[in-house]
């Protein structure tokens, strides 16, 4: 049983490194995550409409070198959040948490307009008390309330009034990473489960043939072994651990060359042999979102266990010692002739046991040790108690 789990764990790390990596191809050509970031930021500076502040804050010099093209508000703007498969177009994905504290102080000081005043470097220097001054230039009550709280907080310290800035702002972003996971636990269950159907990636036939075929499940264990034991496994690339699922002899696909034993005749014909393939696909599913990396850590501890217990073919079981029949060293010895008053026949000398240990096990008829004999079989005392 332990080498059947090994083996499912180890068809689970390499179907969940083929899903991640369909994934991050559809991310790269959609870059959804950066569609979620413009949707963050959007409800962070409490403008849903990306008419206002939002607006500024991507066309900031400090933003807008993060992105090629601008920013169009038209396209983005959006009142729900975005779906599976939204479109970041060429926002970016990643917004440092120091450059929108940046942006956000210097908006505040010096309005949202680039031109040649705001620009000027005659301008008094940044600081916390042009900041507080110049505040209604966010034109957003909210922020500008917010903004507010942290130079507050910071107590004259500008350095400090930005750390409190970020703090804030990667506590939504926190907020965002949910989002943007949970939507990518659904898109790589539906990739996974594409999958399994298309390729009759079934877990409890697999575990099944697994369990039924020495040949098999060794060298799958081998495997596993192997790429428990390299470093680089962890990160195995697309092309490799699809021809290692390929490669692994299972029942993977829709050939007719392997039926389970406990279906009989066509699929069709029995609950199970509807239901059945149908739970297998699912549990292949929910099985590849958990991520590659999951089911490797769980790989690595269930082999450290297979090594800490003792093969049964190598040492086999023993029995309690309660149970063992205790060995009593014997050594043979003449015994003394006995005169007899009719002559009679030479006969072969009798042997009797010579019992190291009769001083405990009650086999001598001596009463003392000083009149002790060794015991023949037929002087001893009848068998008492519950053993005949």
């Amino acid at each position: 049983m332990l080498d059947v789990a090994i083996g499912i764990v180890f068809v689970f790390v390499l179907m969940a490194t083929v899903c991640s990596a369909i994934r991050e191809a559809i991310e790269a050509k959609l870059k959804t995550r950066a569609a979620y970031l413009e949707h963050g930021i959007r409800e962070l500076l409490h403008d849903v409409e990306g008419k206002g502040l939002a607006n500024s804050f991507f066309n900031h010099p400090l933003i807008h070198s993060l992105y090629s093209g601008g920013y169009d508000a038209a396209a983005q703007r959006r009142r729900q959040k975005p779906n599976l498969l939204a479109q970041g177009g060429a926002l970016p994905s990643y917004i440092p948490a120091r450059s929108f504290a940046m942006a956000l102080l210097d908006l505040a000081a010096k309005g949202p307009v680039t031109d040649d005043v705001s620009s000027d470097p005659g301008a008094p220097a940044l600081s916390l008390e042009a900041v507080r001054a110049s505040v209604r230039n966010l034109k957003n009550p909210p922020v500008q309330r917010a903004l507010l709280a942290a130079i507050d907080a910071a107590e004259g310290d500008l350095n400090r009034a930005r750390v409190n800035i970020e703090a804030w702002y990667d506590s939504s972003m926190d907020r965002v990473s949910g989002w943007y996971k949970r939507s990518t636990h659904w898109i790589i269950f539906w990739i996974a489960l594409v999958l399994s159907v298309g390729l009759n990636i079934d877990t409890l036939a697999i575990a099944d043939y697994l369990y039924r075929n020495d040949a098999a499940r060794e060298a799958v264990v081998a495997l596993a072994a192997e790429a428990s034991n390299s470093d680089s496994a962890a990160s195995i690339s697309y092309e490799a651990a699809a021809t290692q699922l390929q490669s692994l002899g299972l029942p993977i696909g829709w050939s007719d060359s392997w039926h389970r034993a406990d279906v009989s005749g066509a699929w069709y014909e029995s609950v199970w042999g509807v239901a059945g393939p149908i739970l297998g696909w699912l549990v292949t599913a929910f099985a590849a979102t958990l991520g590659a990396p999951f089911w490797f850590d769980l790989l690595n501890k269930i082999m450290v266990i297979r090594s800490t217990v003792k093969p049964h073919e190598k040492s086999p079981e023993e029995a309690s010692e309660d149970r063992q029949s205790k060995v009593v060293r014997t050594e043979a010895v003449p015994t003394t002739q006995v005169p007899t008053s009719v002559a009679a026949p030479a006969a072969a000398p009798r042997m009797l046991a010579k019992d190291h240990d009769r001083d405990w096990d009650g086999c001598s008829t001596a009463h003392s040790a000083q009149e002790s004999t060794a015991a023949m079989d037929d002087e001893l005392p009848a068998a008492r108690g519950g053993v005949a």
